[in-house]
Order: C-alpha cells, then structure tokens, then sequence
C-alpha cells in the first residue's frame, strides 16, 4: 500500500515542500531514501519507542519510505512526526482519508511527546501557499505559525493527539492569534529612553539623523563617556516595523530558532551585539549546516560592534559588501543560500589602546605610532562605508548631577518618523528603498544635489579632507536627511556642514 504524507524542508529563509512515501509490501526490511542526514535516518528509532510507549506497533512489513524530491537534503529531527504518520498510515493503523489536506511537521522525543522545530513560519508560508487546509505542528510553535492567516494551525503535544485525529477519534482547536492586535501593542514599549541620558547633545542629535535616514554610525570616545549606554538606547528612537518587516524579521529568527516559546510576531526592531571573539562565520552565517548569522539577524534593525579594533580583521572585513548589497549569499559545494542583511551598522570605539587620547583631564600614555597602529585596525574601506563619524567627550560633573530629564525618546522618535514618511512617499516608485542610506547614484543626483554655495563648501571639505568618492555619497545622503528631519526642500548650506561635521576620522589628526 503506498501512501503520501507532506512536510517541509526549510532552505535559507523559505520553506520547500517535501512529500514524504512510505510503501507497504511483504518482507520484513526498512529502507529510508531522499537524501536524509543522520537526524532523519535516527528517527527510526525514535519512531519504535514513541509508538511503544504510546500503544501503537512498529509495522513489521517491508517499508519503503522515499522523501521527495530526492536532491534536496533532509535536515534535522522535524521529520519524526511525518514519518511516523506515514508509517502508521502504510500499515492501516491510521486513516490516510485526511493525509492530503494537511502539512505535518514535529520532532518526537521517546515518549511520544511533540519537541518544537526550527522554521514554524516559514513552513507555515509555505502551506498556505501550497493551498493545505491546516497545518500540525508542536504546541510551542503554534502561536508563530499561526501568524499566517487563511491556514488552519494545530498546537498538539503528542504523537497520540495526532494518530486520534487523523483516526476521526478527536477534534483538534486550531490557534487563533490577532496578529495585528498583539504587533501594534507592543510597539512602544522600551525599557530604556534618551531621557535618562545627561549631556550629549551633539551626539545625541548624531543617533537622530542616523534613525531617520538609516545610516551606519561610529562613536569614538575614552572609556566611560557613555558610548554603548547610548547605542542601546537607538531602538527606541527608530520607526517602528511594518507588518511586512515583521514578518520578514520573524522568519530569519525562526529559522534560526532564536523565537522564545509561545511568541508569534516580532513586534521591535532587532538589537544584535555580538561579543569581539566572533568568527567569521557566525558573523555572516552559513556553517556546514546553513544557518543566519548576526548581520541576519539584525535585519531591518540595529548591529551593535562595541570596540569595533578588537575584532578580528577578517570579520570586519566580510561586512563590507553586506553593508553595499544588504544581502549575503553563502556558497558551499552543496547548495548556495542568500540570508536578507539590511541593517544599521552602529560601532563604537576608544581613540587610542589606552582610551585617553585627547581626553579633557587624563594624560594619554600611548606613543603616536601606537595610536596611528590602533586607528589602522579599522581598514579605509570599511570607515568609507560608515556615514556618520562622531567623537564623544565625557560628560561634566555640572551634567551629570543634574536631575532634569532630557528629552524623551518619544518625542526624538516623531522627528524620526515624520522623516521617514518623507523619505517613503519620494522613494515609492523605487522597490526596495525606503530611506536616504539606501538612494542609489540615479536617487542621489535627483534628490541631493546641493546648491551652488553648498558645492563650493563641499569642494572645499573634499580638498581639505581629501575624502573619497564614496564619502561624498554619504556627505550627500546624510545632509538629504538632515534637510528632511527640517521638512526643506532643498539642501541648504548649513545642512551640508553638519553632515560634514560627521566625517571626524578622516581628517587629520582627527583627534588632536
């Protein structure tokens, strides 16, 4: 007897549909075929015990189980459950009537209990698209497939729920989230707000062009001047996700399962920090079984480089065509995967190895090459790919003491979006872009060319600071953000020199 059972296999951040065969004839051999690793031929195993444990026997047939398509390879312990109803169901255990209306996904412990999986969304994508009735999945996973409108989504817990199900035994309660209900209640609520912050002002305004434009951002200053206080509080000034943002974020931490238990949506942007030991792959992803690293799952929100010198320099190094392309495509012998990486890069760094170069009150006690070596850490390229340079200095006492709060990151956050919303209804022509650090050479000649006063303050600025090409991109495009946060037009002289005054590492003696 030959009966079809349907799965998915999770491919990048998409899901592919896999059919899982099994035929019954006479004999007594097991054959699993298509391709799977050792997880899946190991969930032979598992499937003995479950059902033991459960009441159910192993058929002791010949059993011919093929997952198809056959090239594709089969990863992991989510195929336990499948199997097992496929089995079940060669052997007439179980009903096969429903198998067709449903896609089946689950790992099996040796009770029979259902573990959670990696990828719940996107397979649930995927059979929504497929055209499936419902979907069965773990409980734990429930509330994030079920995001996914128009797809019946089952929450079971074990393998005995399942089996009564398809035998017509028991009715099972689909999960109902109210996506739109949970997402836009959890918008707003931040732990940490810029109203904590003393002092700071320039830099502070720095982080609001940043947010409003999207731009990358580094903060140079001594140890204590309140660098990475500052960098954890940007989230709470950006604008919040849309619901295709969300979703797009929710599928790349599903897959990499770094969704909490019991979560649905993604309802804030990602705030990744990864400590400086990081590999190289673990920064970009990929590994010998495929996985999103840090710049993915920081996508459409912050990453956070804290003493930006101590990583290794091959790690900075393979940010720099992410930061262009705002993908990364991982090629290995096997398969070839592209991982969306649209993030804002914020780094910070201390100006020389012992912190106090050009500090207020504290001698430096490094020697000029010393200072020349540490600043050579960070290659011109990846500098030339940062649009924001500003230097920090710690806060005086007068600040510190004083107890009026600062303004508010709700009120620094409208400025972003009313920014944004200008930037969204210029570039709505444009797919794919949808704020100033993204425009294009085309976007950038259309609508940020400065007038003929502000070219000649530029043409100065490129002399004397002998900038490149490319820095004279970012010069445009973050002077085209700080004329939006004012709602000008035009970008006016004035609006060039600040974006100007955020080049502090290319001059020379920057800091002396």
């Amino acid at each position: 007897m030959l009966i079809k059972v349907f799965g998915a296999a999770v491919q990048g951040i998409d899901a592919t549909l896999i059919t899982i065969e099994v035929n019954s004839s006479r004999g007594c051999m097991f054959y699993l075929v298509g391709l799977p690793d050792s997880a899946v031929k190991e969930s032979h195993q598992r499937i003995i015990s479950a059902l033991q444990v459960n009441g159910y026997k192993m058929p002791t047939t010949n059993l011919v189980v093929n997952m198809a398509p056959a090239d594709i390879r089969k990863e992991g312990s989510a195929y336990d459950l499948p199997l097992a109803i496929g089995l079940l169901g060669a052997s007439e255990t179980i009903s096969s009537e429903k198998f067709s209306r449903y896609l089946v996904m689950g790992e099996l412990s040796l009770d029979g209990s259902i573990q959670p999986i990696k990828g719940a969304l996107s397979i649930a994508i995927k059979a929504r698209e497929a055209g499936f009735e419902g979907l069965i999945v773990p409980l734990q996973n429930a509330r994030e497939a079920a995001v996914v409108d128009q797809l019946q989504v089952y929450g079971v817990s074990s393998i005995k729920e399942v089996i009564e199900f398809f035998n017509n035994e028991r009715e099972l309660e689909p999960t109902f989230v109210n996506t739109r209900e949970e997402f836009y209640a959890q918008q707003s609520h931040f732990d940490m707000d810029f109203a904590d912050v003393k002092g700071q002002e320039n830099v502070k305004r720095a982080l609001e062009v940043a947010a409003a434009g999207g731009h990358n951002l580094i903060m140079v200053g001594a140890p204590g001047s309140g660098k990475s206080m500052m960098a954890k509080r940007l989230p709470s000034i950006l604008p919040p996700l849309s619901l295709g943002e969300s979703l797009e974020t929710t599928k790349i931490h599903s897959v990499a399962g770094k969704l909490s238990r019991n979560s649905s949506l993604i309802s804030q942007r990602p705030f990744r920090d990864p400590h400086h030991t990081i590999s190289q792959v673990a920064m970009v992803g990929g590994g010998s079984f495929p996985q999103p690293g840090e710049i993915s799952l920081a996508h459409n929100g912050v990453l956070f480089l804290d003493e930006l010198p101590e990583f290794t320099r091959s790690v900075l190094e393979v940010l720099r065509q992410p930061l262009e392309d705002r993908r990364i495509s991982i090629s290995r012998v096997r398969s070839s995967i592209e991982y969306p990486a649209s993030f804002m890069l914020v780094a910070s760094m201390n100006p020389c190895p012992c912190g106090y170069y050009n500090h207020p009150t504290k001698a430096c006690v490094c020697n000029p090459g010393q200072v020349q070596k540490y600043l050579n850490k960070i290659s011109g390229p990846l500098l030339d790919r940062i649009d924001i340079q500003i230097e920090i200095v710690p806060v005086p006492f007068d600040k510190i003491s004083d107890q009026r709060l600062g303004e508010s990151s709700a009120s620094i956050r409208e400025r972003v979006i009313q920014a944004r919303r200008i930037q969204e209804k210029r570039y709505e022509a444009n797919p794919g872009i949808y704020c100033n650090a993204q425009m294009t050479s085309k976007l950038l000649a259309a609508y940020a060319q400065p007038d003929e006063q502000g070219l000649s303050l530029l043409k100065n600025a490129m002399n004397r600071l002998n900038l490149s090409a490319r820095a004279y991109d970012r010069i445009l495009k973050v002077s085209r953000t700080i004329a939006d946060l004012e709602g000008s037009e035009q970008i006016l002289p004035n609006h060039l020199a600040e974006a100007i005054s955020y080049r502090n590492l290319d001059r020379e003696n920057w800091a002396g």
